[in-house]
């Protein structure tokens, strides 16, 4: 893709950003993931040129490959996708800056003992389910708080930094709405056990995501469409 309209789209999602972001308040700052999933190596390098600094995958292979091959660069990486236990050394040996889906207990206690045997520790966020769909994974809005607290108390390799939800699957705005809602709430209840980070929306309803709160905003398709 050409540095031209690749630049044209970051400059319509960074403005976006900021006019959703001033309608919450002047002092709500957002951050921008950038996903590159559909993309190539070399748009990324693009985006650095032009200012994008934090960069998202979807998967372990992904990540690596593109790590490797933008070594060269400043650049923040952040795991987004599923894990599945099978990748968890290889997630822990990239040392990404966050890992966002860390979707139940049961995987908190798998990544913990092997952080452990590594000696290290890993910055996460508790994925919430916030629209109870069957198709995503994520803890259920229930039982986020308790589940969050567990995990701070037992598996002290894992840095809990906030929570990740990912908008309801339609198109009726009103249900996207209230599983935003939701997400940040439990955020403002988490907050005082340290969360600082509510990742909620992509490239269909990031806007939304940032009036219903959202501080961290994971974008790909409106950036890399041709």
């Amino acid at each position: 893709m050409n540095k031209k309209h690749l630049s044209a789209n970051l400059d319509q999602v960074i403005w976006n950003i900021e006019e959703a972001r001033i309608s919450v308040g002047e002092h709500h700052i957002v951050k921008l993931v950038a996903v590159g999933k559909y993309t190539e190596v070399e748009d990324i390098s693009t985006l650095y040129t032009l200012g994008q600094r934090a960069f998202g995958e979807n998967q372990v292979q992904q990540l690596k490959a593109r790590m490797e091959a933008l070594e060269a660069l400043p650049l923040e990486w952040h795991m987004l996708g599923t894990l599945q236990k099978n990748k968890i050394n290889n997630l822990i040996d990239l040392r990404p800056t966050l890992f966002h889906s860390l979707d139940s207990l049961d995987l908190a206690k798998e990544l913990n003992a092997k952080l452990k045997k590594k000696e290290t520790t890993m910055n996460c966020l508790l994925q919430i389910n916030a629209a109870n769909e069957s198709t995503k994974s994520g803890v259920r809005v229930e039982e986020a708080v308790d589940i969050y607290q567990k995990i701070q108390e037992h598996y002290p390799q894992i840095n809990l930094k906030g929570v990740m939800s990912i908008g309801a699957h339609t198109q009726d705005t009103k249900i996207i709405q209230k599983s935003f809602e939701q997400t940040y709430s439990l955020y403002e209840k988490l907050q005082k056990n340290d969360a600082t980070v509510c990742s909620m929306g992509m490239s269909s309803d990031y806007e939304l995501a940032i009036k219903c709160g959202s501080n961290l905003v994971r974008v790909g398709t409106a950036i890399f469409k041709n």
